[in-house]
């Protein structure tokens, strides 16, 4: 959410943010909360200025009344009830006033970094970088279904019957790969200094717009029937949420967590092909990082973060690519974001495994996340997210970057203490 300072200051900035966006239909809210905005200033004038006059008038009825002038302080009373009155209606206007300037600010997006690309949607993200080189073995890869049904390590029939499509039960070998992942993943982050959390699984309702704009809480919240609460779509959801309506002391910045959690996603829309199996599920688990800091220092740890996933997947010799969102494929709230994609064999192409984000101070401003200076200024804090690992979608890239031709899928030697020492799986 934009300060609206900023919006009165900038109109024509945020309108230019709007279209780069490709947002048109959001324009004529600009030029609504300034007209909102005023109104809320003039009601506020009018407040002030019959609060005045009512302790003026207060002193003139005890003069009246100390000078025995009754009839004089009588008609001052009612003075003082009309504006009373007159108040009680103001402020029920502000009240009404605000809730709209409120609900405008909620939508309108937050102003993209210079350097986003400018595009329509995610086919014209840019590439940025490769790291590792991709691999084509000379042998047949199949889907990544097959290669875990050949280890008896995944049972999708089963789940349909039990929960419905876009879950799975995971056995065996397999089921101990996804466990080793997050674990290392864990330590991995552990060792590059992040504090390790397990959050809450659930969060209320006004932490979720807190960290989400209302189109990303739609297609991807599942709401707990009869409670304020919805299942987490990310761990981020609750890290940041920690902080809500908290005073940070500047010395103790950056905040650094590396957390895990089970993941629900409604997962709306038209999946294809290559989005089967355990690609696109309602269900996941996740192992995340987020940082709270100060404004000046969010680009450094922006580029910090999304290098944590490059090395963490090079770590165990998958190779991949930063891909750098568009305008148009940025969330709303984001300043800046890109995605880590890892190489797919089968497909001879590479595929989102996480999403690195800044944004700004705008999760900070719907939270109240503030941070008082060694000066004893305040001021919101930035928040930024990315993703270390989900198992899933890193699964079908470990399997199909470390398939052997007989079969037999390799384990690169960072993971084999998490897999009791074994150098493969058979």
């Amino acid at each position: 959410m934009l300060d609206i300072k900023f919006l009165r200051q900038n109109p024509d900035v945020v309108k230019e943010n709007i279209k780069k966006k490709f947002q048109d239909e959001k324009l004529p809210l600009v030029d609504e909360v300034i007209e909102l905005d005023k109104r809320n200033r003039e009601i506020k004038g009018e407040v002030e200025a019959l609060r005045a006059e009512k302790n003026k008038v207060s002193k003139e009825i005890g003069a009246c009344m100390a000078h025995g002038e009754k009839e004089k302080a009588e008609e001052l009373k009612k003075k003082v009830q009309e504006n009373a009155a007159r108040m009680e209606e103001l402020s029920a206007e502000e009240k009404e006033v605000e809730a709209k300037i409120k609900k405008d600010m909620m939508v309108i997006p937050n102003i993209i970094d210079p350097s986003v690309p400018i595009g329509k949607d995610d086919s014209q993200n840019v590439e940025i970088e490769k790291f590792g080189e991709p691999v084509v073995p000379d042998f047949e890869i199949p889907y990544h279904t097959e290669i875990m049904e050949k280890f008896n390590g995944i049972d999708l029939e089963s789940a349909g019957k039990v929960a419905g499509n876009g879950f799975y039960y995971l056995m065996g070998d397999i089921a101990r790969l996804h466990s080793a992942v997050i674990s290392y993943a864990r330590d991995f982050m552990i060792d590059r200094g992040f504090t390790y959390c397990i959050p809450p699984f659930m969060i209320r309702s006004n932490v979720v717009t807190g960290v989400m704009s209302f189109a990303e809480m739609d297609s991807m919240m599942y709401k707990i029937e009869g409670e304020d609460l919805y299942l987490i779509g990310t761990s981020e959801h609750s890290m940041i949420g920690k902080f809500i309506d908290t005073m940070l002391d500047e010395a103790e910045l950056p905040k650094t967590l590396t957390s895990y959690s089970p993941c629900f996603r409604k997962e709306k829309g038209a999946h294809g092909i290559e989005e089967r199996g355990v690609y696109r599920i309602h269900q996941f688990e996740k192992q995340e990082m987020i940082v709270v800091c100060k404004p000046e220092e969010s680009k450094e740890w922006y580029d910090k973060l999304w290098k944590n996933t490059v090395d963490l997947f090079r770590s165990l010799d998958i190779p991949v690519r930063t891909l750098e969102c568009c305008s148009g494929d940025l969330a709303d709230l984001k300043v800046k974001s890109c995605d880590v994609e890892a190489w797919s064999p089968r497909q001879k192409k590479y595929f989102e495994v996480g999403s690195c984000s800044n944004l700004g101070d705008a999760q900070a401003r719907r939270l109240g996340i503030r941070v008082k200076g060694s000066d004893g200024s305040k001021y919101f804090a930035h928040t930024l997210n990315n993703t270390v690992v989900a198992p899933p979608r890193m699964l079908i890239a470990f399997l199909e970057n470390n398939l052997q031709a007989d079969g037999s899928v390799r384990i690169p030697e960072v993971l084999r203490p998490y897999m009791g020492g074994k150098s493969e799986i058979r």
